[in-house]
């Protein structure tokens, strides 16, 4: 239990800086400070596309690392600080002014590097910790547990402290003690999660790694991402961070502009999407013994959307009650409970699947790569984000809803045009995204089977798999 509560506390930054960018990043810079929707929604879309080609490159030098506190750990107790400074930035303006095109790229582009360096180390670390199937979920469920409370905590916070009501989401001042105790809040749990696996992980790596080059942190790269697994996952992956971009980045102006929730029910969002992370984490397993992993991240990727449009649908036909009032709330809370739920079994499941992809890899090449393939999650999953949050912004611009809009002053065809284009692209994206993840070709008794061969082959020749994990010779006598 130590571990799984260690190993899962290192996401809570992530949760922090994902609810962020998701939640708040775009109606911050768009309905506070004034710039256009489509602008903001464009520069944090280049800003993650340059953060995803920089991900393979820190996960390869995260293989490469050797030290006697490991791969992992010096990344874990570097990265951290300098992080936390540019969060505060980042809500922070100079001066409170809107910042320039390129200013936010910048900013946003360094904060997500920085990340990075925490988040592809720690969760490389979960193959690391153990083989076992079920254990590695466990591990995942753990780590998005972690995460997801970690970032619906600062929306409580948001909602009742630094902005309460959906007039003090609109105040400057509210956004910059937001980002000081998140700032203060992820440097805790990146630096306080290594200290407290240190005594696991912290010894010499096996083998010594041939000293870093860009070419060869390019070739091993492009070769792990040929696995014909990996290139199965990030179709399939790809298609649902999209979809979970989008409906993290368009939640607050469908909370705010379609539902008309008041203060006290905003305070209740975050309370129902936590209840939702615990039905997760209480279904995934018995999903992932009936159906496997595979089947259980495409049946949930389409039942989150079927579920989640629906109270959209029964409003649009005039079936639904008035928005604002605690039947409509509740109502619309019930559908996302679930949804919602579903939704996060589909992001554990493809998560845990990767780790799999491990052990494919090593049987084919004798060596492992842990980094590489998460960076390379890590790729699939900000470049998809990053498009999410870019078709968030266009379909704010698209239905022509105006900065500095009031609740309940928006016309009608405006809230149409924003549901109708939010449903269509949700629904096309599960769908997508269920095709390929259903078609992952590792199974529970295939890894089980590999471990053996593995284990076996260690065991016949341990010199030769050692050669063959170090073919420059560095693996011996370090």
């Amino acid at each position: 239990m130590r571990v799984k509560l260690l190993a899962g506390f290192g996401s809570v930054a992530f949760g922090v800086k994902d609810n962020g960018f998701s939640f708040f990043l775009l109606i911050f810079y768009n309905q506070v400070l004034g710039m256009d929707a489509g602008l903001v929604s464009l520069a944090l879309l280049i800003a993650l596309l340059v953060d995803a080609l920089v991900d393979p490159l820190l996960g390869n030098l995260s293989d490469r690392t050797y030290t006697r506190w490991g791969r992992r750990l010096p990344w874990l107790y570097a990265a951290p600080v300098p992080l936390a400074f540019l969060w505060v930035l980042l809500w922070s303006p100079p001066g409170g002014t809107v910042p320039s095109f390129g200013g936010l790229v910048a900013i946003a582009v360094a904060v997500r590097i920085l990340l990075s360096a925490c988040e592809v180390p720690s969760i490389a670390l979960v193959p690391e910790l153990t083989a076992d199937y079920d254990e590695r979920t466990t591990l995942f469920r753990y780590r998005f547990l972690s995460g997801w409370i970690g970032g619906l905590g600062m929306m409580v916070l948001a909602y009742t402290v630094f902005m309460p009501g959906a007039e003090g989401m609109l105040a400057v001042e509210g956004y910059q003690a937001f980002g000081i105790f998140g700032a203060v809040l992820m440097a805790v749990s990146v630096i306080g999660s290594a200290a407290g696996l240190h005594p696991l992980v912290a010894r010499l790596p096996a083998t010594k790694p041939a000293p870093f080059t860009f070419k060869g942190a390019f070739a091993e790269i492009a070769e792990a991402f040929s696995e014909r697994a990996f290139l199965i996952f990030a179709a399939g992956g790809l298609a649902a961070y999209v979809a979970q971009g989008m409906t993290f980045s368009i939640s607050n102006y469908l909370n705010l502009f379609v539902w008309q929730l008041t203060r006290a029910q905003l305070i209740a969002y975050p309370l129902m999407l936590f209840a939702s992370v615990v039905l997760m984490f209480v279904i995934v397993g018995p999903m992932h013994r009936r159906f496997g992993k595979a089947g259980s991240a495409a049946l949930s990727a389409v039942g989150s959307a079927v579920i989640g449009i629906c109270p959209y649908g029964l409003l649009l036909a005039g079936l639904w009650a008035q928005p604002g009032t605690l039947a409509s709330t509740a109502g619309f809370y019930a559908f996302m409970l679930f949804a919602n739920a579903l939704g996060v079994v589909s992001l554990v499941s493809a998560t845990s699947m990767m780790a799999e992809i491990v052990e494919a890899f090593e049987e084919r090449t004798g060596r492992r790569a842990e980094g590489s393939f998460f960076s390379g999650g890590w790729l699939v999953q900000k470049c998809a984000t990053g498009a999410g949050i870019f078709v968030t912004g266009q379909i704010i611009a698209f239905a022509g809803l105006a900065p500095n809009a009031a609740p309940g002053s928006v016309p009608p065809e405006v809230l149409t045009r924003l549901i109708v284009c939010f449903g269509v692209a949700g629904v096309g994206l599960a769908l997508v995204s269920a095709f390929f993840l259903a078609r992952f070709p590792i199974s529970r008794a295939e890894h089980e089977a590999r471990l053996e061969r593995l284990a076996h082959r260690k065991r016949s020749d341990p010199l030769a798999e050692a050669a063959r994990a170090d073919p420059e010779g560095h693996s011996i006598g370090a």
